[in-house]
């Protein structure tokens, strides 16, 4: 198909973003009715807590696994093949989910989830770059991200209303209905092109074996990171630094997560136009970045006061570091058409395993300093990080697509 043949809201987008909808929606709404699901299941307060990081930690590795795995196949076999086979499996998990007696039951089960979890996006993403006319295809996939991250959202209303077993139940069968819009779907013309040719695809060493796409790949990874610092960290404990700040009631980190998720999706829509504005990719993530630093020092300047200006600061933080679609996006227009299903599946994944990686550094501070110091050094050497990375990455907006990787043992 020719990708001049679509338009902004084509199925394709529409379809991207159902998917990606219900993909997040799965990949946060442990985290929102863990402490219920895991009290059906017998476990005490504190068997809570530790049990409940072994299940993240399994369904966090799921999605580093799954990202090499369905980021290979997109390569070799094709965008839709990982858009059929992750959602048959994540919804799959979902409902077995539901019906889970032990916690190890629970535990293998996440770590399915993730395996599936972690295609979504990356070949979505790559399948409406290749999809759309170049000088558009920022704001498609803005759009995919943007109605997609409010999945999270539904999550948090649906687990208020919906016992948790319910609630998986409801996310497996949302990924059934949507099956049926996937099949109307047509491949990328550009890796209809490419299979055709005498070049390896899928090649994950190939990231590796040459100096010049390595850095690209490290910075793609790079620039992702103040996400999940800001999710993984701040959202997802803003009931100790609300400790912290003396605030007058307790912080509910559920509602924390729904705030910034609500941020987080009209800032992934609003970047894809500030990207086609500026004709930037680069000077979209410098704004943002600008917002989501002015967030975290507003953060940690809390000190006394009610939950709402907690909640809000969160809404800010999700707003501020709403890029992820453009970081994603970025990250398949760095490769050729023979890598960048890899690419764009493996990076984001990598970037959410790179999250035990910053609470360790967040650990380790805390043995030198106070709790919101701690967090607060630890989001400065991120940012620094996430900055350096963009200085060093090349410029891609309007870039053509239409090209393969070589398979070069050396660098140029």
């Amino acid at each position: 198909m020719n990708a001049r043949n679509y338009g902004i809201l084509s199925l394709p987008v529409v379809v991207g973003a159902l998917g990606y909808f219900v993909d997040i929606y799965d990949l946060l709404l442990f985290g929102i009715i863990r402490k219920q699901s895991l009290l059906d299941l017998g476990l005490t307060a504190q068997g809570i807590t530790s049990v409940g990081e072994n299940i993240i930690s399994m369904q966090m590795a799921g999605l580093l696994i799954g990202g090499i795995i369905w980021g290979v196949m997109g390569d070799k076999r094709g965008r839709l093949s990982v858009l059929f086979g992750s959602i048959i499996l994540y919804s799959l998990a979902n409902i077995a989910n539901g019906l889970v007696t032990t916690t190890t039951q629970y535990a293998v089960v996440r770590f399915l989830a993730g395996i599936g979890l972690a295609g979504e996006l990356g070949a979505g993403i790559t399948l409406v770059s290749e999809l759309l006319p170049k000088e558009k295809r920022g704001i498609g996939t803005s759009l995919v991200a943007g109605i997609g991250l409010t999945g999270a959202i539904v999550a948090y209303f649906i687990s208020k209303e919906f016992n948790w077993r319910v609630c998986y139940y409801i996310g497996g069968g949302l990924g059934m209905l949507l099956l049926l819009l996937r099949v109307s779907i047509f491949e990328s013309g550009m890796f209809h092109e490419v299979k055709k040719m005498e070049v390896s695809r899928g090649n994950f060493f190939m990231f590796f074996n040459n100096r010049e796409r390595f850095k690209k790949y490290l910075c793609s990874i790079l620039i992702g990171l103040p996400t999940w610092y800001v999710i993984g960290i701040l959202i997802s404990f803003s009931d100790q630094f609300g400790k912290q700040f003396h605030l007058q009631e307790d912080i509910n980190p559920g509602k924390a997560i729904m705030y910034a998720y609500v941020g987080i999706a009209v800032g992934d829509v609003l970047i894809g136009f500030v990207s086609q504005w500026l004709h930037s990719r680069k000077k979209a993530l410098y704004i943002f970045y600008v917002i989501t630093a002015i967030f975290i020092a507003l953060f940690f300047c809390q000190s006394g006061g009610g939950g709402g200006q907690m909640y809000w600061l969160c809404a800010g933080l999700g707003f501020g570091t709403g890029f992820w679609a453009i970081f994603v996006t970025m990250a398949a227009e760095q490769f050729g058409t023979n890598l960048r299903a890899t690419a764009a599946t493996t990076v984001p994944n990598v970037v959410r395993g790179s999250l035990p990686l910053v609470i360790l550094l967040f650990k380790w501070l805390r043995t030198l300093m106070e709790y919101k110091t701690a967090g607060l050094i630890t989001g400065i050497v991120v940012m620094i990080i996430a900055i350096i990375a963009v200085i060093y990455t090349r410029e891609t907006f309007s870039k053509d697509l239409n090209y393969v990787e070589a398979d070069m043992a050396t660098a140029p």
